[in-house]
């Protein structure tokens, strides 16, 4: 068996993990923009939330969840504070969660990244999966508003265009 030396080298950085997530937060809110307004609120398929409740739920998550990171505070997870009724409500709480996001991540060192927290005082795994998760819970409710707008016969945005 040969072993060679490597060096450890970081894959990527801080900065290039929030543009990633945020691109995707760029899509989604693309998603949510192509609803017709009733039926980002009112359509479902096989008894699914409507995109409006998957909306705020990742509205929920995000920013609530870094300022937990930063406070280390470990508060339950709670999407009943926010109750939109238009579709403007709603972008305008996704733009305003965007720079809470923003904000806070920009706080997490890089050694935070790799410390265990209690996310929720529910979900205890480093850092850096609490937001990996963050990022695919939004992809894999961004895929149901694909099949939303697909069966309502709209084209949905590009997947791979994030910015």
């Amino acid at each position: 068996m040969t072993t060679t030396a490597t060096a450890t080298k970081q894959f990527m950085t801080s900065d290039q993990l929030l543009e990633h997530w945020q691109g995707h937060r760029n899509l989604t809110r693309r998603v949510i923009e192509a609803f017709p307004e009733k039926d980002l609120f009112e359509f479902s398929v096989g008894g699914m939330r409507p995109f409006a409740k998957l909306a705020v739920e990742l509205i929920s998550i995000g920013g609530p969840a870094l300022k937990g990171i930063i406070s280390k505070n470990m508060e339950a997870y709670n999407e009943e504070g926010f109750n939109p009724k238009t579709k403007e409500d709603l972008l305008k709480k996704w733009d305003e969660e965007t720079e809470v996001i923003n904000q806070y991540f920009s706080q997490i060192t890089e050694e935070r990244f790799q410390e265990t927290f209690n996310l929720f005082g529910q979900y205890e795994f480093p850092v850096y999966q609490n937001i990996l998760y963050f990022v695919d819970n939004e992809i894999h409710h961004r895929g149901q508003g694909y099949v939303y707008l697909r069966v309502l016969g709209i084209e949905p945005p590009f997947f791979w265009e994030r910015f």
